[in-house]
């Protein structure tokens, strides 16, 4: 029986079979720019570039940021994805004065993309699919990598150059100018960010969660300073299939995230969860870095709104559902956040409304949930009363 989000994400992913882009020992193309930094063996890792077979501008298929704006399918993503071929070396993350590694730096810290030239020990094969990072097409040892002149992003040159910097000052900073979150999570990740004598390689997966998490807690240090929210709000939002619901609660910031996968498998509908007080949360979040992009990106609207609240986050991805990466919840979750919302006068009506969206009833939510159930026993006598008065949330 699948307990958790890990387990039944794993069981997905080693169900679907894509088909990535064949190449040979010998790549000519471009890299859009990408890196992939692995996690396994750490503190030795796997680094290397992802690759195009073919040359020009290939931004796109590593610009999360633009997907959804652009419309984007999910089928053009995985096109996009599995067209990359990630070449490795196995680095010591403190080795960074390895020339393989500056030219890493250089990709991750590129204006646009570069056209390079790649040898391999053996052909590429395989395909690589995370509920964490985006999927990618082969990967196999490179032997021998070369790129053309770069042009540095000035906002990237610029933290790169500044060794007396902190990490998390740095990562704020360049959020704060709109540099998009996969260009310095990039950057992060190829130890081109922070005070001089802690930059390290980071693995991919650990480097979003960490930009997500900084952004996050400098963010929210500010919003518990800001007037309490007067209403009820809920924002939504439905694209890559999947549907996001925020409900914004006048109160102190406290977060709960809940996602549902239905369908997906087979049969199934899974429910998995967390949520945080107005305390730092301490442990790692059992559902992944899904409720740390999310908890960015929800604080990032409180931030430029000037108010606070809590927030409580309903996902739900339906059949046909890949996973893509966290920056599918960061990018849905922004777009939920920018689209005009409705007001409502308690908790109760917005979950009624919210349950009208939902295929499955509201009421499994709440009972899956901590923080949600636990608001809703502090205005209700109890929760068979609340349910037995609000007959749409049966449906």
């Amino acid at each position: 029986m699948i307990t958790s989000k890990s387990a039944y994400l794993k069981k997905l992913t080693d169900k679907i079979q894509m088909k990535s882009v064949k190449v040979g020992k010998d790549l000519d193309g471009s890299t859009p720019p990408s890196v992939f930094i692995g996690r396994w063996s750490y503190p030795k890792v796997y680094a290397g570039p992802m690759m195009v077979p073919e040359q020009g501008d290939t931004a796109i298929m590593d610009s999360p940021e633009s997907w959804i704006g652009e419309n984007k399918t999910q089928d053009d993503i995985i096109n996009y994805r599995l067209n990359l071929v990630r070449g490795k070396q196995l680095i010591g993350v403190k080795d960074l004065d390895n020339p393989f590694i500056e030219k890493l730096q250089d990709i991750s810290l590129a204006s646009k993309s570069i056209d390079s030239e790649a040898t391999f020990g053996k052909r590429p094969r395989g395909t690589t699919l995370s509920e964490d990072s985006t999927p990618h097409g082969p990967s196999a040892v490179i032997e021998r990598f070369d790129i053309d002149a770069v042009r540095w992003d000035k906002q990237l040159e610029k933290t790169y150059y500044d060794t007396d910097l902190k990490a998390n000052e740095a990562v704020m900073n360049l959020h704060k100018k709109e540099v998009p979150f996969s260009n310095f999570q990039k950057a992060f990740s190829v130890g081109a960010i922070g005070t001089g004598k802690r930059r390290k390689l980071v693995p991919t997966r650990w480097s979003i969660t960490a930009c997500d998490s900084s952004i996050a807690n400098t963010l929210l240090k500010e919003v518990r300073h800001y007037p309490l929210l007067d209403t009820h709000r809920v924002y939504e939002f439905s694209s890559l299939k999947n549907y996001y619901s925020v409900i914004l609660i006048p109160m102190e910031w406290q977060y709960e995230w809940m996602e549902a996968f239905i369908k997906v498998l087979g049969k199934e509908e899974m429910i998995f969860s967390d949520y945080e007080t107005n305390t730092d949360k301490k442990e790692y979040s059992r559902v992944g870095g899904c409720f740390y992009t999310c908890k960015m990106a929800v604080l990032d609207s409180l931030f430029k709104q000037k108010i606070q609240a809590g927030a409580i986050v309903l996902r739900e991805a339906y059949e046909g559902y890949v996973p893509l990466g966290v920056f599918n919840v960061r990018e849905n979750v922004k777009y939920a956040m920018e689209q005009p919302y409705k007001e409502f006068e308690d908790l109760k009506e917005s979950l009624q409304y919210v349950g009208t969206k939902l295929k499955i009833p509201i009421s499994k939510y709440v009972k899956t949930s901590d923080l949600l159930k636990e608001l809703l026993q502090s205005r209700q006598t109890t929760l068979d009363n609340f349910f037995k008065k609000s007959p749409k949330y049966q449906n």
